[in-house]
Protein backbone atom coordinates (compact mmCIF):
# COMPACT_ATOMS: atom_id res chain seq x y z
CA UNK A 1 0.00 0.00 0.00
CA UNK A 2 1.59 3.48 -1.16
CA UNK A 3 1.57 6.57 0.84
CA UNK A 4 -1.45 8.35 1.53
CA UNK A 5 -1.15 12.42 0.89
CA UNK A 6 -2.90 15.38 2.10
CA UNK A 7 -3.01 18.35 0.26
CA UNK A 8 -2.25 21.96 1.84
CA UNK A 9 -2.85 24.28 -0.74
CA UNK A 10 -6.51 25.54 -0.26
CA UNK A 11 -5.57 25.82 3.34
CA UNK A 12 -1.77 25.96 4.41
CA UNK A 13 -0.86 26.67 0.91
CA UNK A 14 -2.45 30.07 0.76
CA UNK A 15 -1.95 31.02 4.47
CA UNK A 16 1.70 30.47 4.17
CA UNK A 17 2.36 32.06 0.95
CA UNK A 18 -0.40 35.17 0.81
CA UNK A 19 -1.83 35.26 4.41
CA UNK A 20 -5.31 33.36 3.90
CA UNK A 21 -6.08 35.49 1.13
CA UNK A 22 -7.63 33.11 -1.66
CA UNK A 23 -11.41 33.22 -1.88
CA UNK A 24 -14.51 30.78 -1.49
CA UNK A 25 -15.11 31.12 -5.60
CA UNK A 26 -11.42 30.60 -6.52
CA UNK A 27 -11.14 27.56 -4.25
CA UNK A 28 -14.18 26.00 -5.36
CA UNK A 29 -12.52 26.64 -9.54
CA UNK A 30 -10.53 23.68 -8.76
CA UNK A 31 -12.18 21.57 -6.15
CA UNK A 32 -13.28 19.02 -8.76
CA UNK A 33 -9.79 17.79 -9.99
CA UNK A 34 -8.75 17.91 -6.45
CA UNK A 35 -11.36 15.94 -5.68
CA UNK A 36 -10.74 13.49 -8.56
CA UNK A 37 -7.02 13.50 -8.19
CA UNK A 38 -6.63 10.45 -5.54
CA UNK A 39 -5.68 12.11 -2.31
CA UNK A 40 -6.31 10.75 1.06
CA UNK A 41 -7.67 13.91 2.30
CA UNK A 42 -8.04 17.88 1.58
CA UNK A 43 -7.25 20.36 4.15
CA UNK A 44 -9.30 22.78 3.59
CA UNK A 45 -10.44 24.54 6.74
CA UNK A 46 -9.28 26.02 9.70
CA UNK A 47 -6.19 27.51 10.87
CA UNK A 48 -6.39 31.64 10.11
CA UNK A 49 -9.08 30.87 7.33
CA UNK A 50 -12.17 31.30 9.82
CA UNK A 51 -10.38 34.64 11.02
CA UNK A 52 -9.45 35.99 7.04
CA UNK A 53 -12.90 34.78 6.09
CA UNK A 54 -15.03 37.29 8.62
CA UNK A 55 -11.98 39.97 8.98
CA UNK A 56 -10.77 40.54 5.04
CA UNK A 57 -12.90 38.58 2.49
CA UNK A 58 -16.36 39.66 4.19
CA UNK A 59 -17.11 35.69 3.52
CA UNK A 60 -19.22 33.65 5.92
CA UNK A 61 -16.39 30.94 6.86
CA UNK A 62 -19.64 28.22 7.55
CA UNK A 63 -20.58 28.68 4.33
CA UNK A 64 -17.28 28.20 2.87
CA UNK A 65 -16.91 25.10 4.25
CA UNK A 66 -20.67 23.89 2.95
CA UNK A 67 -20.16 24.83 -0.48
CA UNK A 68 -16.82 22.93 -0.39
CA UNK A 69 -18.43 20.03 1.21
CA UNK A 70 -21.24 20.17 -1.86
CA UNK A 71 -18.53 20.08 -4.04
CA UNK A 72 -15.93 17.54 -2.82
CA UNK A 73 -17.67 14.37 -3.32
CA UNK A 74 -15.11 11.45 -3.07
CA UNK A 75 -12.46 13.13 -0.85
CA UNK A 76 -12.07 13.48 2.94
CA UNK A 77 -11.88 17.21 4.27
CA UNK A 78 -9.44 18.12 7.16
CA UNK A 79 -9.27 21.31 9.27
CA UNK A 80 -6.63 22.22 11.76
CA UNK A 81 -7.84 23.00 15.25
CA UNK A 82 -5.78 25.00 18.08
CA UNK A 83 -6.98 22.79 20.71
CA UNK A 84 -8.54 24.68 23.72
CA UNK A 85 -7.70 28.22 21.30
CA UNK A 86 -10.18 26.74 18.27
CA UNK A 87 -9.32 29.02 15.32
CA UNK A 88 -8.58 32.22 18.12
CA UNK A 89 -5.81 33.62 20.01
CA UNK A 90 -6.84 32.63 23.22
CA UNK A 91 -8.80 29.89 25.31
CA UNK A 92 -12.14 29.17 25.06
CA UNK A 93 -14.65 27.91 27.28
CA UNK A 94 -15.21 24.05 27.19
CA UNK A 95 -18.68 24.21 25.63
CA UNK A 96 -17.46 26.45 22.91
CA UNK A 97 -14.94 23.67 21.93
CA UNK A 98 -17.80 20.98 21.79
CA UNK A 99 -19.90 22.62 19.88
CA UNK A 100 -17.27 24.28 17.61
CA UNK A 101 -16.53 20.55 16.72
CA UNK A 102 -19.80 19.31 16.61
CA UNK A 103 -20.71 22.18 14.20
CA UNK A 104 -17.38 21.93 11.92
CA UNK A 105 -18.42 18.23 11.34
CA UNK A 106 -21.49 18.91 10.39
CA UNK A 107 -20.95 21.33 8.34
CA UNK A 108 -18.58 18.79 6.02
CA UNK A 109 -15.35 18.16 7.90
CA UNK A 110 -14.01 14.21 8.02
CA UNK A 111 -11.00 14.81 9.96
CA UNK A 112 -9.64 17.37 12.95
CA UNK A 113 -6.38 17.83 13.46
CA UNK A 114 -5.82 18.98 17.01
CA UNK A 115 -2.44 20.62 18.38
CA UNK A 116 -1.36 22.63 21.36
CA UNK A 117 1.35 25.44 21.02
CA UNK A 118 3.12 24.08 24.20
CA UNK A 119 2.16 20.47 23.31
CA UNK A 120 0.22 20.32 26.80
CA UNK A 121 -1.98 17.72 26.53
CA UNK A 122 -4.59 18.87 28.88
CA UNK A 123 -5.08 21.93 26.28
CA UNK A 124 -6.29 18.74 23.45
CA UNK A 125 -8.72 17.36 26.07
CA UNK A 126 -11.63 19.04 25.55
CA UNK A 127 -11.27 19.13 21.55
CA UNK A 128 -10.23 15.02 21.17
CA UNK A 129 -13.06 14.14 23.53
CA UNK A 130 -15.57 16.29 21.48
CA UNK A 131 -14.27 14.87 17.62
CA UNK A 132 -14.72 11.06 18.77
CA UNK A 133 -17.92 12.10 20.82
CA UNK A 134 -19.40 13.40 17.50
CA UNK A 135 -17.76 10.69 15.09
CA UNK A 136 -14.83 12.82 13.40
CA UNK A 137 -11.08 11.15 12.53
CA UNK A 138 -9.39 12.56 15.14
CA UNK A 139 -5.42 13.37 14.64
CA UNK A 140 -3.73 14.86 17.50
CA UNK A 141 -0.13 16.96 16.16
CA UNK A 142 2.75 17.65 18.22
CA UNK A 143 4.55 20.38 17.51
CA UNK A 144 8.08 19.91 16.45
CA UNK A 145 10.76 21.59 17.80
CA UNK A 146 14.42 21.07 18.81
CA UNK A 147 16.07 22.51 22.23
CA UNK A 148 17.40 19.88 25.64
CA UNK A 149 13.95 19.22 26.10
CA UNK A 150 12.47 17.95 22.70
CA UNK A 151 14.41 15.00 21.93
CA UNK A 152 12.98 11.60 20.40
CA UNK A 153 12.11 9.85 23.60
CA UNK A 154 10.10 13.20 24.76
CA UNK A 155 8.27 13.01 21.36
CA UNK A 156 7.57 8.84 21.85
CA UNK A 157 5.97 9.66 25.31
CA UNK A 158 4.10 12.26 23.96
CA UNK A 159 2.77 9.94 21.34
CA UNK A 160 1.84 7.13 23.70
CA UNK A 161 -0.40 10.00 25.66
CA UNK A 162 -1.60 11.06 22.72
CA UNK A 163 -2.50 7.19 21.52
CA UNK A 164 -4.10 6.43 24.89
CA UNK A 165 -6.40 9.60 24.88
CA UNK A 166 -7.66 7.93 22.23
CA UNK A 167 -6.95 9.55 18.91
CA UNK A 168 -7.15 8.39 15.34
CA UNK A 169 -3.75 9.31 14.47
CA UNK A 170 -0.46 11.24 15.07
CA UNK A 171 0.94 13.87 13.12
CA UNK A 172 4.54 15.61 13.26
CA UNK A 173 3.90 19.23 12.72
CA UNK A 174 7.23 20.76 11.85
CA UNK A 175 6.10 24.16 11.74
CA UNK A 176 9.08 25.93 11.31
CA UNK A 177 10.67 23.71 8.71
CA UNK A 178 14.02 22.61 10.82
CA UNK A 179 13.17 18.73 11.37
CA UNK A 180 16.05 17.24 9.07
CA UNK A 181 16.46 14.33 7.31
CA UNK A 182 18.33 11.62 9.72
CA UNK A 183 16.37 13.16 12.35
CA UNK A 184 13.43 12.16 11.10
CA UNK A 185 14.35 9.09 10.35
CA UNK A 186 15.17 8.36 13.65
CA UNK A 187 11.98 10.01 15.33
CA UNK A 188 9.55 8.24 12.60
CA UNK A 189 10.86 4.95 13.39
CA UNK A 190 10.51 5.14 17.06
CA UNK A 191 7.02 6.27 16.72
CA UNK A 192 6.64 3.51 14.89
CA UNK A 193 8.14 1.41 16.86
CA UNK A 194 6.08 2.54 19.87
CA UNK A 195 2.12 3.06 18.69
CA UNK A 196 0.13 1.44 16.87
CA UNK A 197 -1.39 4.66 15.34
CA UNK A 198 -0.76 5.88 11.17
CA UNK A 199 1.92 8.59 11.54
CA UNK A 200 1.25 11.82 9.25
CA UNK A 201 4.26 14.36 8.53
CA UNK A 202 3.54 18.01 8.05
CA UNK A 203 6.65 20.38 7.37
CA UNK A 204 7.49 23.48 5.31
CA UNK A 205 10.32 23.90 2.75
CA UNK A 206 11.24 27.56 4.41
CA UNK A 207 14.82 25.81 5.37
CA UNK A 208 15.28 23.87 2.00
CA UNK A 209 15.23 20.53 3.48
CA UNK A 210 11.73 18.98 3.57
CA UNK A 211 12.27 17.26 -0.25
CA UNK A 212 14.91 15.02 1.53
CA UNK A 213 13.12 14.73 5.44
CA UNK A 214 10.14 13.53 3.46
CA UNK A 215 11.85 10.89 1.47
CA UNK A 216 13.83 9.49 4.65
CA UNK A 217 10.37 9.86 6.54
CA UNK A 218 8.87 7.39 4.03
CA UNK A 219 11.96 5.28 4.33
CA UNK A 220 11.09 5.18 8.08
CA UNK A 221 7.23 4.04 7.58
CA UNK A 222 6.04 7.11 7.94
CA UNK A 223 1.61 6.77 6.39
CA UNK A 224 0.95 10.25 5.46
CA UNK A 225 2.53 13.12 4.09
CA UNK A 226 1.44 16.38 3.68
CA UNK A 227 2.01 18.17 0.59
CA UNK A 228 0.93 21.16 -1.77
CA UNK A 229 -0.42 21.14 -5.52
CA UNK A 230 2.78 23.23 -7.23
CA UNK A 231 1.77 26.08 -8.26
CA UNK A 232 0.91 26.88 -3.77
CA UNK A 233 3.80 24.80 -3.01
CA UNK A 234 7.94 25.31 -2.44
CA UNK A 235 9.28 28.46 -0.38
CA UNK A 236 7.43 28.85 3.02
CA UNK A 237 4.63 25.82 1.63
CA UNK A 238 5.11 22.55 1.53
CA UNK A 239 6.89 20.43 -0.86
CA UNK A 240 5.27 20.14 -4.12
CA UNK A 241 2.08 17.13 -4.38
CA UNK A 242 3.14 16.31 -8.12
CA UNK A 243 6.86 16.16 -7.84
CA UNK A 244 6.13 13.52 -5.12
CA UNK A 245 4.05 11.51 -7.36
CA UNK A 246 6.58 11.17 -10.00
CA UNK A 247 9.44 10.55 -7.29
CA UNK A 248 7.54 7.53 -5.98
CA UNK A 249 5.63 6.04 -9.17
CA UNK A 250 6.42 2.62 -9.46
CA UNK A 251 7.66 2.30 -6.41
CA UNK A 252 5.99 0.25 -3.47
CA UNK A 253 5.24 4.17 -1.70
CA UNK A 254 3.33 5.03 -4.96
CA UNK A 255 0.49 7.44 -3.79
CA UNK A 256 -1.42 6.78 -7.42
CA UNK A 257 -2.22 10.11 -7.55
CA UNK A 258 -4.49 11.18 -11.21
CA UNK A 259 -1.33 13.42 -12.79
CA UNK A 260 -3.89 14.48 -15.52
CA UNK A 261 -6.11 16.02 -12.93
CA UNK A 262 -3.97 17.40 -10.89
CA UNK A 263 -1.93 18.88 -13.91
CA UNK A 264 -5.63 20.65 -14.90
CA UNK A 265 -5.85 21.76 -11.38
CA UNK A 266 -2.64 23.64 -11.24
CA UNK A 267 -2.75 25.57 -14.19
CA UNK A 268 -6.22 27.01 -12.83
CA UNK A 269 -4.80 27.50 -9.35
CA UNK A 270 -1.32 29.19 -11.10
CA UNK A 271 -3.50 31.57 -12.44
CA UNK A 272 -4.63 32.30 -8.95
CA UNK A 273 -1.62 32.92 -7.77
CA UNK A 274 -0.49 34.79 -10.26
CA UNK A 275 -2.77 37.46 -9.64
CA UNK A 276 -2.26 37.71 -5.75
CA UNK A 277 2.18 38.00 -7.19
CA UNK A 278 0.70 41.09 -9.41
CA UNK A 279 -1.35 42.86 -6.07
CA UNK A 280 1.64 42.31 -3.86
CA UNK A 281 -0.06 39.98 -1.26
CA UNK A 282 2.36 37.36 -2.73
CA UNK A 283 5.57 38.36 -1.72
CA UNK A 284 8.19 36.91 -3.99
CA UNK A 285 10.47 36.17 -0.90
CA UNK A 286 7.84 34.17 0.51
CA UNK A 287 9.06 31.78 -2.58
CA UNK A 288 12.63 31.39 -1.72
CA UNK A 289 14.42 29.29 0.86
CA UNK A 290 15.78 30.96 4.06
CA UNK A 291 18.56 28.38 5.68
CA UNK A 292 19.60 30.45 8.40
CA UNK A 293 16.36 28.57 10.08
CA UNK A 294 18.03 25.94 10.88
CA UNK A 295 20.88 27.92 12.28
CA UNK A 296 18.23 29.99 14.61
CA UNK A 297 15.19 27.51 14.68
CA UNK A 298 13.00 30.31 13.68
CA UNK A 299 10.14 30.05 11.71
CA UNK A 300 10.24 32.20 8.22
CA UNK A 301 6.92 33.94 9.56
CA UNK A 302 8.41 34.80 12.96
CA UNK A 303 11.94 36.26 10.62
CA UNK A 304 9.43 38.60 8.72
CA UNK A 305 7.55 40.03 11.78
CA UNK A 306 11.38 40.56 13.27
CA UNK A 307 12.30 42.74 10.78
CA UNK A 308 8.81 44.60 10.50
CA UNK A 309 9.23 45.14 14.88
CA UNK A 310 13.04 46.42 13.84
CA UNK A 311 12.27 49.07 10.98
CA UNK A 312 9.69 50.25 12.67
CA UNK A 313 11.84 51.28 15.46
CA UNK A 314 14.45 52.57 13.09
CA UNK A 315 17.14 50.00 14.51
CA UNK A 316 16.91 47.29 11.34
CA UNK A 317 20.82 47.02 11.85
CA UNK A 318 20.44 45.16 15.09
CA UNK A 319 18.64 42.24 13.62
CA UNK A 320 21.54 39.89 14.34
CA UNK A 321 21.69 41.19 17.46
CA UNK A 322 17.71 40.29 18.34
CA UNK A 323 17.96 36.48 16.42
CA UNK A 324 20.91 36.22 18.66
CA UNK A 325 18.67 36.41 21.48
CA UNK A 326 15.80 34.86 20.66
CA UNK A 327 17.31 31.24 21.63
CA UNK A 328 18.15 32.86 25.13
CA UNK A 329 14.57 34.00 25.82
CA UNK A 330 13.15 30.77 24.63
CA UNK A 331 15.40 29.04 26.48
CA UNK A 332 14.90 31.43 30.13
CA UNK A 333 10.99 30.42 29.04
CA UNK A 334 10.96 26.40 29.25
CA UNK A 335 11.85 26.08 25.61
CA UNK A 336 8.55 26.52 24.30
CA UNK A 337 8.00 25.88 20.38
CA UNK A 338 8.20 28.51 18.40
CA UNK A 339 5.19 28.40 17.09
CA UNK A 340 1.53 30.79 17.01
CA UNK A 341 1.46 32.73 19.81
CA UNK A 342 4.29 31.48 21.62
CA UNK A 343 6.53 32.82 18.19
CA UNK A 344 5.53 36.40 18.33
CA UNK A 345 5.72 36.58 22.61
CA UNK A 346 9.11 35.41 22.19
CA UNK A 347 10.01 37.45 19.42
CA UNK A 348 8.58 40.66 20.57
CA UNK A 349 10.37 39.96 24.30
CA UNK A 350 13.90 39.27 22.13
CA UNK A 351 13.32 42.88 20.47
CA UNK A 352 12.74 44.22 23.98
CA UNK A 353 15.58 42.88 25.38
CA UNK A 354 17.96 44.37 22.98
CA UNK A 355 16.40 47.72 22.12
CA UNK A 356 15.75 49.00 25.66
CA UNK A 357 19.67 47.32 26.41
CA UNK A 358 17.99 45.49 29.81
CA UNK A 359 16.90 41.85 29.86
CA UNK A 360 13.26 41.96 30.75
CA UNK A 361 13.10 45.60 31.86
CA UNK A 362 9.89 45.46 29.58
CA UNK A 363 7.52 42.46 29.75
CA UNK A 364 4.84 42.11 27.36
CA UNK A 365 1.79 41.41 29.41
CA UNK A 366 1.42 38.14 27.13
CA UNK A 367 4.35 36.86 28.70
CA UNK A 368 3.72 37.67 32.31
CA UNK A 369 0.46 35.66 32.03
CA UNK A 370 2.21 32.52 30.05
CA UNK A 371 4.69 32.82 33.35
CA UNK A 372 1.51 32.92 35.44
CA UNK A 373 0.59 29.75 33.76
CA UNK A 374 -2.46 30.38 31.95
CA UNK A 375 -1.00 29.44 28.63
CA UNK A 376 -0.30 25.98 29.68
CA UNK A 377 2.61 23.76 31.32
CA UNK A 378 5.77 24.96 30.10
CA UNK A 379 7.83 22.05 28.17
CA UNK A 380 11.01 22.92 30.41
CA UNK A 381 11.91 24.27 33.79
CA UNK A 382 11.40 28.10 34.15
CA UNK A 383 14.10 30.15 36.50
CA UNK A 384 12.47 30.96 39.68
CA UNK A 385 14.15 34.14 39.94
CA UNK A 386 13.22 35.18 36.74
CA UNK A 387 9.99 34.62 37.15
CA UNK A 388 9.83 36.78 40.79
CA UNK A 389 11.36 39.06 38.67
CA UNK A 390 8.87 39.39 36.21
CA UNK A 391 5.57 38.87 37.91
CA UNK A 392 6.49 39.28 41.60
CA UNK A 393 4.46 37.13 43.94
CA UNK A 394 1.55 36.81 41.12
CA UNK A 395 -0.23 33.24 41.40
CA UNK A 396 1.06 30.72 38.98
CA UNK A 397 -1.27 27.76 38.31
CA UNK A 398 -0.95 24.24 38.06
CA UNK A 399 -3.84 23.30 36.32
CA UNK A 400 -5.47 23.18 33.24
CA UNK A 401 -6.17 27.06 32.11
CA UNK A 402 -9.73 26.26 31.16
CA UNK A 403 -10.87 25.01 34.23
CA UNK A 404 -11.37 28.92 35.21
CA UNK A 405 -13.16 29.62 32.21
CA UNK A 406 -17.15 29.08 32.20
CA UNK A 407 -19.85 28.34 29.75
CA UNK A 408 -20.45 31.04 27.49
CA UNK A 409 -22.58 29.70 24.41
CA UNK A 410 -26.03 29.80 25.86
CA UNK A 411 -24.73 33.54 27.33
CA UNK A 412 -23.83 34.65 23.78
CA UNK A 413 -26.63 33.07 22.09
CA UNK A 414 -29.16 35.14 24.27
CA UNK A 415 -26.84 38.42 24.04
CA UNK A 416 -27.20 38.49 20.38
CA UNK A 417 -30.74 36.77 19.54
CA UNK A 418 -31.55 39.36 17.86
CA UNK A 419 -28.97 39.39 15.16
CA UNK A 420 -27.77 35.30 15.13
CA UNK A 421 -29.57 32.78 13.15
CA UNK A 422 -28.29 29.84 13.63
CA UNK A 423 -25.58 28.51 16.25
CA UNK A 424 -23.05 28.71 13.94
CA UNK A 425 -23.41 32.47 14.20
CA UNK A 426 -23.09 31.88 18.12
CA UNK A 427 -19.42 30.71 17.52
CA UNK A 428 -18.44 32.91 15.16
CA UNK A 429 -19.19 35.48 17.53
CA UNK A 430 -17.58 33.69 20.26
CA UNK A 431 -14.32 33.45 18.46
CA UNK A 432 -13.95 36.59 17.11
CA UNK A 433 -16.62 38.59 18.96
CA UNK A 434 -16.54 42.49 17.02
CA UNK A 435 -15.58 41.52 13.59
CA UNK A 436 -17.90 38.95 13.70
CA UNK A 437 -20.68 41.25 14.93
CA UNK A 438 -20.01 44.10 12.41
CA UNK A 439 -20.32 40.51 9.59
CA UNK A 440 -23.06 39.43 10.52
CA UNK A 441 -24.99 42.65 11.13
CA UNK A 442 -23.90 43.43 7.12
CA UNK A 443 -24.85 40.16 6.28
CA UNK A 444 -28.07 39.88 7.81
CA UNK A 445 -29.10 43.75 8.21
CA UNK A 446 -27.60 45.60 5.44
CA UNK A 447 -27.81 49.38 5.47
CA UNK A 448 -29.28 50.74 2.80
CA UNK A 449 -27.67 53.83 1.25
CA UNK A 450 -29.00 57.23 1.81
CA UNK A 451 -29.59 58.86 -1.68
CA UNK A 452 -29.89 62.20 -0.26
CA UNK A 453 -26.48 61.67 1.75
CA UNK A 454 -24.75 60.86 -1.99
CA UNK A 455 -26.54 63.31 -3.65
CA UNK A 456 -25.65 66.29 -1.04
CA UNK A 457 -21.96 64.29 -1.65
CA UNK A 458 -22.12 64.68 -5.42
CA UNK A 459 -22.77 68.53 -5.56
CA UNK A 460 -19.45 69.12 -3.76
CA UNK A 461 -17.91 67.10 -5.62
Amino acid sequence: MGIKIVDTALRDGHQSLFATRMTTKEILEVLSDMDNAGYYALEVWGGATFDACLRFLNEDPWERLRLIRKACKKTKLQMLFRGQNILGYKHYPDDIVDKFVEKSLINGIDIIRVFDALNDIRNLEAAVTATKRYGGHCQVAFCYTTSPIHTVDYFVEMAKKIEAMGADSICIKDMSGVLLPEDAYQLVSQLKANTKLPIELHSHCTAGAAHVTYMKAIEAGVDIIDTALSPLSSGTSQPPSETFQYMLQGTKYDPELNLEHLKIAAEKIKKIRDKYLANGLLNPKALSVNPNILQYQVPGGMLSNLMSQLKNQGAIDRYEEVLREVPLVRADLGYPPLVTPLSQMVGTQAVMNVLTGERYKLVPEEIKDYLRGHYGASPGLIDSALRKKIINEDKVIDYRPANDLAPQFEHLKAKYRDLIKTDEDVLSIALFENVAVNFLENKYQPKTEDKTEVFEINLHV
